[in-house]
């Protein structure tokens, strides 16, 4: 959405088509990340909450960090103003009793009711968010615990042994109870939240999804990768030394350290970065 469009401007984000999907938001090391595919109806974290946001009725949150959830009570306050339905909610479990007493708590604080369904999630759980889509979570490695997600495209496709058959000759198969169909699945988004490299590599439909978006928080050769990867984040030299994992079509980093310029960030990734890793990776700056 253009900004002249948005009813209300209170928090900026970025916006990038990528063929039948739209995805919205903004990124920044401890400053805030929140994103959002309008067309799927969900959005990733809740740092800020644009007003727009609002309008997405299911979030997903990789962790509890201010920086990733600050805004939670804020968004689930402007639903219940303009009378939407309460929005669902995904929370770490370890998190979940922690986020519903912060909830009552701005409830008390604010006297407006915080109504919405909080789901706790743990690594391995799928949940189903429309007929066409289920979402499945994985643990990522960060400094608290931490979640990434995977949004899936399901469909139903004609067992091989079947293909080439009539069609009455399926249809009496199907009404005989013949099971006909199987279920495949394509990764069309993946989410990691703040992660380091083992929590990338634990998720390898993350790698062959459609959409990645990812944390890139660290760039210059003195920032030592040991120590950041201990507290949970990646390096530009982690994802070089990836390049070739990284089957997505489009691969979307953001969650750049407040050290660095945007100036800095182009220049560096711009000069250090394999052509073909590049010509994939938009930087959100």
């Amino acid at each position: 959405m253009h900004p002249d469009d948005r009813p209300v401007d209170n928090a900026p984000y970025l916006t990038h088509q990528h063929g039948a999907l739209t995805i919205e938001g903004w990124s920044r090391a401890a400053v805030q990340s929140c994103w959002r595919i309008p067309e799927l109806k969900l959005g990733f974290d809740l740092g800020a909450s644009p007003w727009d946001f609002m309008g997405s009725p299911t979030m997903f949150i990789s962790h509890t960090h201010l920086d990733h959830v600050a805004a939670l009570p804020v968004y689930v306050a402007r639903r219940r103003m303009m009378k939407m339905e309460p929005p669902t909610v995904y929370v770490p479990a370890e998190s979940y009793e922690d986020v519903k007493k912060l909830l009552l708590i701005f409830q008390r604080l604010d006297r407006g009711r915080q109504v919405c369904n909080l789901i706790p999630v743990e690594a391995g759980q799928e949940f189903e968010i429309s007929r066409e889509h289920v979402v499945t979570a994985w643990a990522t490695t960060h400094t608290i615990p931490s979640l990434g997600f995977v949004v899936w495209d399901r469909r139903n496709k004609l067992k091989d042994e079947f293909i080439g058959l009539p069609g009455e000759k399926i249809k009496e198969l199907k009404f005989a109870g013949v099971e006909i169909t199987r279920e495949v699945r394509t990764p069309l988004v993946a989410y990691t939240g703040d992660t380091s490299p083992a929590g990338l590599d634990a998720c390898p439909a993350a790698f062959v999804s459609k959409i990645l978006i990812t944390e890139l928080s660290f760039i210059r050769a003195s920032h030592r990768r040991e120590k950041i990867h201990r507290f949970g984040h990646m390096h530009l030299d982690d994802f070089i030394e990836r390049q070739e994992q990284f089957k997505n079509e489009l691969l979307i980093v953001g969650h750049f350290s407040t050290r660095y310029h945007p100036s800095e960030v182009l220049r560096t990734l711009e000069a250090k970065l394999p052509a073909a890793l590049r010509a994939k990776m938009k930087l959100w700056i």
